[in-house]
């Protein structure tokens, strides 16, 4: 009977939905979370348009999504979920370099990102952190931002020394899709815009970034490719 009563007041399991388009990624991650005894994975999806209409049905208590995604990505996604619930937790969780991303991640909605690189039990820190209404960042980041707060301009960190972060979510988005090597065309019809704006994007970004032509778009692309892997 007492070991009944115990059970019954046990906190139920905290409900997580998995938004990643990389299929052994995602499945690998939702079994390492089944091994926690507070957290269990409610839903996995590959798709933007399903994880909304999953946060819906299965009513998370936080979206961990890779801000990678195809179609729409995660950063966009992010502003989705948050016009359709402003109250849900969002971590975003990534390869891609935090110092690109991380911010960015932030002021869309998230309250956390963290690296796929990390490790368990930092990776099931930040889980629960931001579970519990907090915010996570790395130490390196944290740090950063405080910087950035004090108006004290940052050390470049020594994998990059371009400064992207004039750039919009979308024009970041472009010049990425640029440095992948795909054409105006092909952007366009990615991200479902026209190609008209695809070049206003591209004249955008060359403005920004003090870029003389094509080729220094296409150089700068690539890098920032590299920089976010």
């Amino acid at each position: 009977m007492a070991t009944s009563a115990y059970i019954n007041r046990k906190r139920p399991k905290q409900r997580l939905l998995l938004v990643d388009d990389h299929p052994v990624l995602r499945e690998g991650f939702a079994q390492l979370i089944s091994i926690e005894s507070d957290l269990q994975v409610c839903g996995q999806t590959g798709n933007s348009v399903k994880a909304l209409y999953d946060i819906g049905e299965l009513k998370p208590d936080l979206v961990i999504l890779d801000i990678g995604l195809k179609g729409c990505n995660g950063i966009e996604l992010i502003k989705r979920i948050r016009a359709l619930n402003s109250q849900l937790a969002i971590l975003a969780f990534s390869v891609h370099d935090e110092l690109l991303y991380a911010e960015r991640a932030l002021r869309a909605g998230a309250r956390g990102y963290v690296m796929k690189q990390s490790s368990t039990e930092e990776v099931m820190g930040a889980i629960r952190r931001v579970l519990r209404g907090e915010r996570y960042l790395s130490p390196r980041m944290h740090d950063r931002m405080l910087q950035k707060i004090s108006n004290r301009k940052p050390a470049l960190d020594s994998s990059s020394d371009l400064d992207v972060e004039c750039l919009s979510d979308r024009e970041l988005e472009v010049l990425q899709l640029i440095g992948n090597g795909l054409g105006t065309r092909q952007i366009a019809e990615q991200l479902h815009l026209s190609i008209k704006t695809v070049e206003t994007y591209r004249a955008h970004i060359k403005q920004k970034l003090n870029l003389r032509n094509g080729l220094e778009l296409i150089r700068v692309g690539m890098e920032t490719v590299q920089q976010s892997l």
